[in-house]
């Protein structure tokens, strides 16, 4: 749809970004598998001078998470879940808890959606602990669509493998994968690892609130 068709009922609902997990229609199902949960509005946009990188942790499913780090000149492609305030709160049980995560407000953006217009501010859960970095630069995701990517992307099968080489190099990537899956003290151990070489999220509109 064009980016002048209006939006749909977003009365009372406050724009949270997603940028990884959060964006597929199967995680938002199992995180608000509730009868009384209604349709949540999510929009697809475009973000300026932002990309979507690997956040150096390990997943409780194993996978490479996906943060959100400043990059001037990129225009990286999100999606925006419109939630209402019960419904962020259950949004937080499931990200904020961890320790993984921020929530907060990123103000001074261009956020160009889909459909209805521009914003200028949102909300975002960022990684508590920046993002994963090769060589001093961040990782970006090869399956997140983005224009003017500065830093090298890669797929979540090949940072398995990038991760797996720097922790427990030699290790069958399914075995690995398996490691991270069934072994909180994996997890753990991995995510002090990669801590190593992280990188700080560096934008000042960005305001944590929890």
């Amino acid at each position: 749809m064009a980016a002048h068709d209006p939006l749909p009922d977003i009365s009372g609902r406050r724009p949270v970004l997603a940028v990884g997990s959060n964006q597929s229609p199967e995680q938002l199902l199992r995180k608000f598998d509730d009868p009384d949960c209604g349709p949540i509005p999510v929009i697809r946009a475009r973000l300026v001078d932002f990309d979507v990188v690997y956040s150096p942790h390990v997943a409780a499913y194993g996978s490479i998470p996906a943060t959100l780090a400043y990059s001037p000149g990129t225009v990286v492609t999100v999606f925006v879940n419109w939630l209402t305030p019960d419904e962020e709160d259950h949004m937080h049980k499931t990200e904020v808890p961890s320790g993984n995560y921020h929530f907060g407000s990123l103000d001074g953006i261009e956020l160009l959606l889909d459909r209805g217009p521009a914003l200028t501010s949102a909300f975002v859960y960022c990684s508590r602990r920046g993002a994963l970095a090769r060589d001093g630069q961040p990782i970006a995701l090869s399956e997140i669509m983005a224009e003017g990517r500065r830093w090298p992307a890669l797929s979540q099968g090949e940072i398995q493998g990038y991760v797996r080489d720097r922790t427990d190099f030699g290790r069958n990537l399914d075995d690995f994968i398996g490691d991270a899956i069934t072994d909180f003290l994996v997890r753990r151990a991995r995510t002090k690892q990669m801590m190593a070489d992280s990188l700080p999220f560096d934008y000042s509109g960005f305001k944590v609130l929890s």
